[in-house]
């Protein structure tokens, strides 16, 4: 049999997203019912599963955090595909040997220092485990499991005809020419039955000679083709095997690095164990022995495309060979990525975003890079980020500072308001920042912080429709409404609110006009003749500025209108007491406060036994 079936499953050892997705896609046009990898090993991830595509669907593969933890989970999966670096490598074949269930281990890592090497490989074979590596991209059985990335694209899979059984065995130490190889067999033959590249490190954990005599078992392996090359003695184990017969089945032949003999010195091609030390492991030497043996050994490598034709064609007129019939297959469904950048596909957005991108090399705050509103060189401010990312206008100076001086006038009023309160109740509870902070920002709205955009709206209606003071102060009565940002329960004109007047000086000072604090101010002499602590509050203060800054700006009065009607207003003020809240969530847990309870003393019990119904 071959070394896979169609049972066959992989448990993979490092997330490589790029090869578990082509050993999907090749599962996908061989249609195996059920996926080759069962599960993934990623000890540094967190994640419970990843998503690949089988077709165009998707699959969830498992992810553990030790073979131990995927072996057990999934005893059937008898493939360890160690894709750790060379670093890991070794720690992680030797701790999969520990474990009965897998029979084949493949190791990607090239450079495994070489004592270490030897202690697997011979832990290996006495536990009777085929290791295919280090330094391999794999090995495969076509038309019934392939190692990740062996054989390459889709496209030269099914050209080469790795998608389905062929007649020859094939087994190389490269990768590359282990796929140009397969190329050249399914142009001159039908294709391969089994195939595997043993790796190019010095110390492997089979040889050829172990393949070999595996195909020679095999009775869907009809003739094999080994690819050796310069350095090493592997070679002779298969001459020794040919002449004492425990192969009978034709063998082709080729070692690569003839040209070393046009060298004085020693030379390395590519890969570790590719130096000839003695004359013996030269190619040149190698290729007559294994000539004089009766392998069939062409002149050159130019040459390998005929002998392999010519052996094919011989057993196939035997009968030993029969045709076959080539199997329908499926196209894989293009990555979505990849067909949108080359311009295949168009597709409706589902969102739309004007005011910032993270595409390019840095991201942007509309259009203008981060690094040019964030570093301190910049004399960039909160309020500059803001006037970008909720206005998509780069505000004057003036502007920017009372956009900072609003956030910072509002980032707190104590710990006795439901925000903070919530916030500081909540955080003693022993929940996160933003568990707390949340607690505090649903307490905005219409009975606290909303003043700010009630004010902005009645004010600024009463001014656009020519209201006098008086007529605005009756109207606000036939509405039964109270006049937002009017009125403070502590503050009044003999006792002013040091943040209003903070701010009215700014505007003052800063402002080219201010009409509607002007009007505000004239309405206020009205509400304060009537009671002293009717005065114009902080909120009111800050949403009738807004509305002259805005004016002041060139926005026409429907833009205005809708900033107030969307919430832009008390987004200032969930900005701003955002940091407050956060300050008095640290300041519980900086001081360790137990979990909050109300006294009793606080509470009016009003409970009536209930009425029992009969």
């Amino acid at each position: 049999m071959g070394l896979f079936t169609r049972d066959t499953q992989a448990i993979f050892w490092n997330n490589n997203r790029n090869a578990i997705q082509r050993m999907l896609d090749y599962d996908y046009i061989i249609k195996r019912e059920k996926p080759s990898v069962a599960a993934i090993v990623a000890p540094t991830s967190s994640n419970k599963f990843d998503k690949f595509f089988f077709g165009t669907e998707e699959v969830m593969i498992p992810i553990y955090r030790s073979t131990a933890e995927a072996a057990a989970a999934h005893p059937n999966a008898d493939v360890l595909l160690n894709f750790a670096s060379f670093r890991t490598a070794y720690d992680v074949t030797m701790d999969a040997l520990g474990y009965d269930q897998f029979k084949t281990i493949m190791i990607t890592a090239e450079g495994i220092p070489e004592r270490l090497a030897r202690i697997m490989n011979k832990t290996a074979r006495d536990k009777g485990v085929l290791i295919i590596g280090p330094a391999t991209v794999g090995a495969i059985t076509p038309g019934a499991f392939k190692v990740a990335n062996i054989g390459g694209t889709i496209d030269n899979i099914v050209k080469s005809k790795l998608h389905r059984p062929g007649s020859c065995g094939l087994v190389t130490r490269s990768g590359g020419l282990f796929n140009e190889l397969s190329n050249i067999i399914a142009l001159n033959a039908d294709g391969i039955a089994d195939g595997v590249a043993i790796g190019g490190d010095r110390f492997v954990g089979s040889v050829f000679i172990d393949h070999l005599l595996r195909m020679e078992q095999d009775p869907n392996v009809k003739y094999m083709l080994l690819l050796g090359e310069v350095g090493g003695r592997e070679e002779y184990k298969v001459i020794e095997a040919v002449k004492s017969g425990k192969i009978k089945k034709p063998i082709i032949a080729w070692c690569i690095g003839t040209i070393a003999q046009h060298f004085s010195s020693g030379v390395q091609f590519g890969h570790a164990g590719a130096s000839a030390n003695a004359d013996e492991e030269t190619a040149i030497a190698k290729n007559r022995a294994m000539r004089e043996a009766g392998i069939h050994v062409p002149d050159s490598f130019n040459d390998l495309p005929h002998v392999i034709k010519g052996v094919y064609e011989e057993l196939k007129g035997k009968g030993i060979i029969k045709d076959i019939e080539e199997p329908e297959v499926p196209n894989v469904p293009e990555d979505f990525a990849k067909a949108l950048k080359a311009g295949k596909i168009r597709k409706p957005k589902n969102f739309i975003c004007t005011i910032s991108d993270d595409r390019g090399e840095e991201a942007t705050y509309a259009g203008y890079p981060i690094s040019s509103v964030a570093t301190p060189d910049t004399g960039k401010t909160i309020g500059d980020v803001v006037s970008l990312l909720w206005f998509k206008k780069v505000y004057p100076r003036w502007a920017v500072d009372f956009i900072e001086t609003v956030i910072k006038t509002v980032a707190d009023h104590g710990p006795a308001v439901s925000g903070a309160h919530n916030a500081k109740v909540t955080a003693r509870a022993g929940k996160s920042v933003v568990e707390s902070l949340v607690t505090g920002l649903l307490t905005i709205g219409p009975r606290f912080g909303g003043a700010i955009d009630g004010a902005a709206y009645y004010f600024k209606y009463a001014h656009d429709n020519n209201m006098s003071p008086k007529e605005f102060v009756n109207y606000m009565k036939k509405q039964g409404v109270p006049i937002p940002g009017i009125g403070h329960r502590i503050k009044s004109v003999r006792n002013p609110d040091k943040r209003v007047e903070g701010l009215k000086k700014f505007a003052k000072d800063h402002f080219p006009s201010t009409p509607l604090l002007e009007y505000a101010l004239e309405v206020e002499k009205l509400t304060t003749s009537k009671k002293d602590n009717l005065i114009l509050n902080v909120d009111g203060t800050i949403g009738i500025l807004m509305v002259d800054m805005w004016r002041a700006l060139g926005y026409t009065e429907e833009e205005i209108n809708e900033f107030i009607e969307s919430g832009t207003l008390n987004a200032f003020f969930i900005l701003g007491r955002t940091i407050g809240f956060i300050g008095h969530i640290l300041d519980e847990k900086r001081l360790g406060m137990p979990m909050y309870r109300h006294p009793f003393d606080d509470i009016l019990y009003d409970v009536q036994k209930a009425e029992e119904i009969k």
